[in-house]
């Protein structure tokens, strides 16, 4: 299975951004309002800077204190991102996820986020896709 088809099967929720300069503060508003695991950092909405998890929060947490909710997500976002395209598959996509331990992946093209998949979504699709195999299997088993 395709990004293409995962992206398909989420429907038209877009990707949750916000700007560099948001402080940490909004951006934990903004995951816990949405119930979203992360937000993308970008200027236009459309070029992803960077990204900041639930869990980079909480990190940060224990680290510096309450604080930090009052610095900005410049300070705390992931800048090296890991991205996919629409064309590549779920297996490979999963083998990254799982061997990067993140669970957020932007879709990109031509420079531009068109969506954002999550670990939850490619294991959804996957299970779907086995699921489908192992009934065609048990119809062919079955002479149907």
């Amino acid at each position: 299975m395709q990004v293409q088809q995962i992206l398909k099967s989420k429907g038209t929720d877009g990707v949750h951004t916000v700007k560099p300069g948001t402080l940490v503060a909004d951006a934990a508003q903004i995951l816990a309002e949405k119930r979203i695991g992360t937000v993308v950092i970008s200027s236009d909405g459309s070029t992803a800077e960077g990204i900041l998890s639930e869990r980079d929060i909480v990190r940060v947490l224990a680290k510096v204190g309450a604080g930090c909710l009052s610095d900005k997500v410049d300070d705390y976002m992931t800048r090296e991102l890991v991205t996919c395209t629409r064309a590549e598959l779920a297996d490979a996509i999963l083998a990254k996820m799982t061997e990067g331990r993140f669970r957020h992946m932007p879709v990109v093209e031509d420079g531009r986020m068109i969506g954002l998949i999550t670990l939850g979504d490619v294991v959804k699709a996957r299970l779907s896709e086995l699921a489908m195999e192992k009934d065609a299997l048990e119809g062919m088993i079955m002479g149907h």
